[in-house]
Order: structure tokens, then C-alpha cells, then sequence
């Protein structure tokens, strides 16, 4: 039996709640959410072969005369404490007449630095897909141009990239409110090897997938992200015995049609908060880190004060969720053993 598991007997025995009981023995560093800020808006997490922590959001000009950063980086060693170390690009890529970098994901293939990224803007009819890559996760990357349009997959709204990697099977899902679709890779993780295929219906986007247990845990976040306090972003889960679904909730409905199981919604001074990415700490905790908006401080001028969250995941008859379905705080972080 794990630590863990024998941990949370003794938190229940006691009349505990088990997030407090295992807060104390997990032993992080105490944190405040958010972990960092002004901005760091549709974050994924990587965990280097240095065994830093990078986070990379989507680019946004902060307001403080430095211009648009081009995918922000920020560096930790425990998710609490966060440091800024530059911008992925120069400058935004060119292979499209016009767009932004949105949402990007970066995995470690090959020996090399991998980043999948959406270009875009809103109203964009044919947004797409891109490749860079880097030696160092601190960048800089450089641009291997587009994967794929929205037009060439056949998918509305192509943004949002998450790789996946299967049973050695590399995949990458995708997909913002036109549906969640998945598609097989080569083995070097830059071109197409297959067919697109749905996980998942329009209610949905930022993908996040997550093997726990034999099964397939499918995230998304719904609603609206940019519309500082009137944003209605959350973070819903649907769970699969297979990695092509199909996905459904708790209720056992699809996820093609209905909505998943909340992880994470408004609450305890916080408002939108959503696309998620995770990490498993070494005590076997799965932490979301995900973005929002700080109640009363949604805006730096017109630019969405989106900022990076960190919160740890409860699992309750094998569905997960942040305590009490609201941000935290503050709380005891993550443990990472040297």
C-alpha cells in the first residue's frame, strides 16, 4: 500500500479533511495563489532533464514598455517560486499572414526541445498549428513553420495543441469549441502518420489528457476566457477506458454531447479560471496549474490579467477536483525530494 493511501486512512480516522491532513505532512513550501504574476495566460508545464520546471504561456504584452513577449517563460524548482527568463521567439512566425502565438505545449523528443503552438487571432477563419524547436527549454526556439491549417485537418478553430505519447504511439490532440480532435504522429513528433479522429464535442477547449489508474482522463475548459470579470472559464473532466474515448462524465453521458465533472470554477477571489496543465509531485500529488483572473484586478489596460494558479487535485471514487471546486489562497506546496 502507498504512503499516500495510508496517509489518507489516518486523515480520515482522525475527522480530517484529507487536503489539511495531508497539507501538513506533504511539507512544501508554503505559497499564495497567484504563483506568479502580472500574466502568464494558457499555461503548460514542462520538467526539464535539469530538472527545473518551465512553465510557457500565450504571448501578451504586459504593459510595461516592454512590447508583446512572444511565448513568456518563467523557471522553478518547486511551482511555488517562479522566475521570468525570456521569450520563446524573436519575433512572431510568419508562415501565416497574421496571428499571435497562442497556448503553447513543449515536450522533450529526440534530445531536443519540441514546442507545439497555435497561431491565431480572434475571428481568425483559418488559424493553425506550429513546430519549433530549442536545445535549452529557457529558449531561444526556433520556428519549423506549420503542422497543419485549419483548413488542411478539415477542424474549425485549430488551436490548442496537447502531445500525447501512448504505449510509445506519439499523438496530438487539439481543438477549441468546433470539437476535440486527436491525431496520430510520427515517431519524431513532427508530421502526420494518421486520420483526424473526436474525443470530444464543442463545449470545449484547451486540452489536457492524464493516464490514471487504467483510465484516460480527458480536461477541458469551458465558457469564455478573455472577458476579465464577466469570464465564465472553468475546468470540467471526462474519463475514458481508452485513449479515443469514449470520454464521458460521471453519469456515464459522452462527452460529445454533455458536459464533464467540475474540477475547478469561480470562487475565494478569483474569476475564469481554466486551461490547465498538471504535475505529479513526489509524494504522488497531481497539481493543476492553470490560469485566472485575480477578483478586481481582470485587466493591465486592455491586455486579460490572466495569472498562473497552482492548486493541488482531491480524487473522490475516481474523479478529480480541486478542494472545494474554487481556488485556493494559500497552502502547503509541492515536494520534490533532491
Amino acid at each position: 500500500m502507498r504512503r499516500r493511501t495510508l496517509l489518507r486512512g489516518v486523515c480520515l480516522a482522525a475527522g480530517t479533511s484529507v487536503a489539511g491532513c495531508l497539507d501538513r505532512d506533504r511539507g512544501g513550501p508554503t505559497y499564495e495563489n497567484p504563483v506568479f504574476e502580472p500574466i502568464l495566460a494558457d499555461p503548460s508545464v514542462h520538467r526539464a532533464a535539469d530538472g527545473e520546471f518551465y512553465a510557457y504561456g500565450t504571448a501578451d504584452d504586459w504593459r510595461d514598455g516592454e512590447g508583446t513577449r512572444v511565448v513568456p517563460i518563467v523557471r522553478s524548482s518547486n511551482l511555488v517560486d517562479w522566475e521570468y527568463v525570456g521569450e520563446a521567439f524573436e519575433s512572431t512566425p510568419d508562415w501565416k499572414e497574421y496571428g499571435n502565438v497562442w497556448a503553447p505545449m513543449v515536450v522533450r523528443r529526440d534530445g531536443r526541445y519540441l514546442m507545439y503552438y497555435s497561431l491565431s487571432t480572434w475571428g481568425d477563419e483559418n488559424p493553425g498549428i506550429g513546430i519549433a524547436t530549442s536545445d535549452d527549454p529557457g529558449g531561444r526556439f526556433e520556428d519549423r513553420g506549420e503542422l497543419f491549417t485549419s483548413e488542411e485537418i478539415g477542424v474549425e478553430n485549430s488551436i490548442d495543441p496537447f502531445f500525447y505519447e501512448d504505449d510509445g504511439t506519439p499523438y496530438l490532440f487539439w481543438g477549441s469549441f468546433h470539437g476535440i480532435y486527436g491525431v496520430e504522429l510520427e515517431s519524431d513528433g513532427t508530421t502526420l502518420a494518421g486520420e483526424p479522429f473526436q474525443i470530444a464535442g464543442d463545449r470545449f477547449e484547451a486540452t489536457y489528457l492524464y493516464e490514471r489508474d487504467g483510465r484516460y482522463y480527458f480536461f477541458g475548459s469551458t465558457g469564455s476566457c478573455c472577458e476579465g470579470p464577466l469570464s465564465t472559464y472553468r475546468v470540467e473532466v471526462g474519463r475514458a477506458d481508452s485513449l479515443r474515448g469514449p470520454y464521458v462524465n460521471a453519469q456515464g453521458r459522452n462527452l460529445m454531447t454533455f458536459g464533464g465533472e467540475v474540477v475547478v470554477d469561480d470562487g475565494a477571489g478569483f474569476v475564469g479560471p481554466g486551461h490547465n496543465s498538471m504535475v505529479v509531485d513526489d509524494r504522488d500529488t497531481e497539481w493543476l496549474v492553470y490560469h485566472a483572473y485575480v477578483e478586481g484586478n481582470e485587466w493591465i489596460d486592455s491586455t486579460p490579467r490572466r495569472a498562473l494558479m497552482l492548486d493541488p487535485l482531491q480524487w473522490e471514487d475516481g474523479w478529480p477536483r480541486v478542494e472545494s471546486r474554487v481556488p485556493s489562497t494559500e497552502r502547503s506546496g509541492p515536494v520534490f525530494d533532491e
